[in-house]
């Protein structure tokens, strides 16, 4: 099946990184290389492309629709949290600008085997991001204790019937293992009242982010490489993240916010004396959302936002 993924917020995310040709840029979520591709078309042979991605069907994808460039474009299979060591590795100290476009892509929804979807009743439940890793979707479905199983739907995919959709979970695992996207899909249904089924779009969109998040850390890993990130960054450098539910975007705001104005002094103190300096600042306070036109091309782009932090020079 061809890599088929519309980027989002494609013209805005390449606007804000305000690329310079000879600059060095890292995409750490690579996928189709729809960004990492108009970035490179900006790149003068002096500048140069670093891909980040776990998944390699995107690695194999990016290296096709990037070969006119791969005189300026380096491919890692890797996860972007870390990057420092990617780029210690590559002889790289620090890059102009950074891009994550965080979630899943088109093609691992669209593509049955990878286990993404709940839309197809015999995929498997998979939801590897890195297919190098051993623990599936499915092994947290009939592993997990009650309890844990809880604290994952309520915690990431924010789903107010978790206890319900949990019990029956642990229940219909007693008779057999649960082993395919349509029993699940079916078992979350019926945990859900039939009035709650109304709104919301599918009923088990967010038991399914919540198992996918889980399994792939996407929330630590994000938490915990975003520092990293900033530091990495030349000055005057900008790290464009593309979130998709309010779940990440909170920890990229309260990130940045912490980054432009770290001191944590008592308010009542006349002057700052814990000494944290700004690392920068957020250039966007709102997030930048998809138009109008971009959403009418595409409807995967309607909870996506743009947040962009700049490096102090």
């Amino acid at each position: 099946m061809e890599f088929n993924h519309k980027s989002v917020l494609l013209n805005e995310t390449v606007e804000y990184l305000h690329i310079n040709p000879d600059g060095i840029y890292v995409d750490g979520t690579l996928g189709g290389a729809g960004h990492a591709l108009e970035i490179a078309k900006r790149l003068s042979p002096s500048g140069r492309l670093i891909g980040i991605d776990q998944d390699e069907d995107a690695l194999d994808a990016a290296a096709k629709r990037l070969n006119s460039y791969q005189d300026r474009v380096t491919a890692v299979h890797s996860n972007y949290c870390r990057i420092r060591e990617v780029l210690s590795d590559l002889g790289i100290r620090g890059a102009d600008g950074i891009l994550l476009d965080l979630g899943v892509s088109s093609f691992q929804l669209d593509t049955p085997e990878r286990g993404f979807t709940y839309r197809e009743a015999d995929a498997p439940l998979d939801m590897r991001m890195d297919r190098q890793t051993k623990l599936t979707a499915a092994d947290i479905v009939n592993r997990y204790s009650e309890a844990e199983l809880i604290r994952v739907i309520r915690d990431y995919g924010e789903e107010r019937f978790a206890g319900k959709i949990a019990r029956n979970i642990v229940k219909a695992r007693m008779k057999q293992p649960i082993r395919t996207s349509g029993e699940l899909a079916e078992l979350i249904r019926a945990s859900i009242p039939a009035k709650a089924r109304l709104t919301g779009g599918h009923p088990a969109k967010r038991t399914y982010q919540a198992l996918r998040i889980e399994l792939n850390r996407e929330l630590e890993v994000l938490q915990d490489s975003l520092d990293d990130m900033i530091d990495l960054l030349c000055p005057g450098g900008r790290i464009c993240i593309i979130t998709f539910h309010s779940l990440e975007d909170r920890i990229v705001k309260a990130n940045f916010r912490k980054n432009e104005h770290p001191c944590t002094c008592p308010k009542e103190f006349p002057v700052c004396i814990c000494g944290k300096i700004p690392k920068g600042r957020c250039v966007t306070h709102k997030p930048v959302v998809p138009g109008e036109k971009e959403l009418e091309l595409n409807s995967r782009a309607k909870s996506a936002k743009l947040r962009v932090f700049e490096k102090s020079k």
